[in-house]
Formats: C-alpha cells, sequence, structure tokens
C-alpha cells in the first residue's frame, strides 16, 4: 500500500463515535474517527514498512502517527527521527504508542534519560513511559539504575505536568513490580508520595494507587521479572 491508499482507507474507516471518543481524550481535529480495532488489522496488512510509517507521521493525522509508530522498525530509528517524532507528540495516545517504539530503538536508554529531565510535557510522558517500559523489559541493567530514579520520582511527581505525573507513576509501578528488592523500595516512595492527581478530562479514566497497585500484583501471584545474571 502506498501513503495515498492508506489514507483514503483511514477516512473510509472513520466514524462521527470514534472522533467524539478522541477528542474527549484529548485529540485534536486532525483526525478520522478509526478504532485501534481497525488500525491493528491495517498493520497486519502492512506488516512492516518504515518509509511509509515516516511517510504518515508527517501528515500530521491522528491515526496515520498511531499506525506510523506500529509499522515503523524501530532497529531504523535514528537519532533525527526520534527528535522530530518526539517534538510533534500532542496527546498521550500518540505518545504512549511512540514510547513503545522508541523504547525497542536502539536510542531507548539515551532518549529516556534525556527526556525524564524534559520540562515540555509531552516529551517527559514518553520519557516516564519509556522508564517503565525498560524497568518491565530490559534484562540486562542492574537494578540500582532504576533505583536511582527513585529519589526524582517522589521529590518531582507533584510539582510535574499533568500527564507527566501520571507516567512517573507508571514508572514507579514497574520499577517496583522489578525485582524484590526494588519492591520494597518502590513501595515505601509510593507511601510517602500518597494520592497522584491526574485531570482525565471528560473520561473516566483513574490514575492507579502505586503502593496498592504494586501489593495487589504480589498478593496475585505476579513474578518480578528475572534479571539475567550479572545484571
Amino acid at each position: 500500500m502506498n501513503i495515498n491508499q492508506v489514507l483514503n482507507e483511514l477516512k473510509s474507516l472513520g466514524s462521527d463515535q470514534n472522533r467524539k471518543i478522541f477528542k474527549r481524550h484529548g485529540v485534536d481535529d486532525n483526525l478520522f474517527g478509526v478504532s485501534y480495532a481497525n488500525l491493528g488489522k491495517l498493520k497486519k496488512r502492512i506488516k512492516v514498512n518504515h518509509e511509509l510509517a515516516k511517510q504518515l507521521w508527517g501528515t500530521g493525522y491522528h491515526e496515520a502517527r498511531l499506525l506510523a509508530t506500529m509499522i515503523a522498525d524501530p532497529k531504523k530509528a535514528d537519532n533525527e527521527l526520534l527528535e522530530v517524532w518526539a517534538k510533534g507528540l500532542d496527546n498521550y495516545g500518540v505518545t504512549d504508542a511512540f514510547s513503545k517504539f522508541a523504547s525497542a530503538s536502539p536510542f531507548a536508554r539515551k532518549k529516556m534519560e534525556k527526556w525524564t529531565k524534559s520540562k515540555q510535557e509531552w516529551v517527559g510522558t514518553a520519557g516516564w513511559n519509556m522508564m517503565a517500559f525498560l524497568a518491565m523489559k530490559d534484562r540486562e541493567l542492574a537494578d540500582e539504575y532504576f533505583e536511582n530514579y527513585l529519589p526524582a520520582i517522589e521529590s518531582e511527581i507533584h510539582q510535574s505536568k499533568n500527564r507527566v505525573r501520571y507516567s512517573m507513576n507508571s514508572a514507579l509501578i514497574a520499577i517496583g513490580l522489578r525485582s524484590p528488592g526494588l519492591q520494597k523500595k518502590a513501595l515505601a516512595v509510593a507511601k510517602r508520595i500518597g494520592a497522584v492527581e491526574v485531570n482525565h478530562g471528560e473520561t473516566g479514566c483513574k490514575t492507579p494507587d502505586a503502593a496498592e497497585y504494586i501489593q495487589r500484583a504480589v498478593e496475585r501471584g505476579r513474578k518480578p521479572m528475572q534479571v539475567a545474571p550479572g545484571a
């Protein structure tokens, strides 16, 4: 499929109902209203197509950018692409999708370390999302790497921008689920932080209590990630 074919199909798949839902979640008017289910079907048909992904991102359409993160090859992501895409983030749906893509790139740690310090809401959100992904997936990093971020989460979360607070809370949960040692330290931080207030707009979304979430996961038998020996 070429760019015009994909855009035409996205347009045909859109609906007024989905447009209303996306707008309640902070998406602007540059959208078609395509469900995630239909985006998933398109992804399966297109498979990996890095060049098409770059073209889709460049259109600025919400669903085109979501689809771009699904079909782009993270191994081909370079510094310029990641920075350009990060600067174009404007809602949490695309930011979450971009964070997952960037976390699978060769620049994951470097960008996470940079973006967690950003004062721009969506870039900062991406950085802390990536922290959560790495805490759950990266078997090479030592626990101390993530432990070093706990003081920053504790001291900055309540003063951070709206969606950054949410992603920092998610990162804290992920760190707490990484290993028994980090579990105790993350729980202590979570209890000192208390409730994290996030404005979810006109949605029914809620912010999980990090301490309760970690404790429930442990009670239900969730096993910590098995970190590679020597990490």
